[in-house]
C-alpha cells in the first residue's frame, strides 16, 4: 500500500507526488509525443521518443532500450553535442560561407542554424523533464 520511499531529488526533497486520484500531468514543454507520467505506458512513449532523437544505432543497444533512465542521458548528451555543433556553425558561418555563397545565402544559412538553435533548446528541455520523471517527479497542476 505505502510502497518505497520516493527517490530523493538532486536538492535532496523528496519528488512531489500528485495527490491520490489525481490525473497525470504534464508540464510545459513536455514532448507532445510523450504520454505524461504515470499515464498507461508513459515510459514506452518516452523511449521512443528519445530513441528518435538519437542516432539510428542506438536502437540496437538492448541496455538502452530496456533502461529509458539510462537511455535519457545518452539522449541529453547526444543533443547537446547537436547544441555545441549549432553554436559553432553560427560563430563561423559568415566567415566559412564568405568566398563560396552570395550574402543572401549566408543569411539563409544563418537562420537555418537559428532555428536548429530553437529546436535543440526545447528537445534538451523535454529531455529535462522526463528524465525528471523517470527519476520519480510528478507534476501537479497549478491554478
Amino acid at each position: 500500500m505505502f510502497g518505497p520511499p520516493p527517490t530523493p531529488r538532486p536538492s535532496g526533497r523528496p519528488p512531489v507526488r500528485p495527490a491520490p486520484g489525481q490525473r497525470p500531468v504534464a508540464p510545459a514543454g513536455w514532448p507532445a509525443r510523450v504520454r505524461p507520467p504515470d499515464a498507461p505506458r508513459w515510459e514506452d512513449t518516452a523511449t521512443s521518443w528519445l530513441l528518435d532523437l538519437c542516432p539510428p544505432e542506438y536502437r540496437s543497444y538492448g541496455v538502452l532500450r530496456r533502461h529509458p533512465v539510462v537511455l535519457v542521458r545518452f539522449a541529453a548528451l547526444h543533443v547537446e553535442a547537436g547544441q555545441a555543433a549549432v553554436r559553432r556553425g553560427l560563430s563561423e558561418a559568415r566567415a566559412s560561407f564568405r568566398d563560396v555563397a552570395d550574402g543572401d545565402v549566408v543569411d539563409e544559412a544563418v537562420l537555418t542554424w537559428q532555428a536548429e538553435e530553437s529546436r535543440l533548446m526545447a528537445e534538451r528541455r523535454g529531455i529535462g523533464l522526463v528524465e525528471e520523471a523517470l527519476r520519480g517527479r510528478r507534476f501537479v497542476e497549478r491554478l
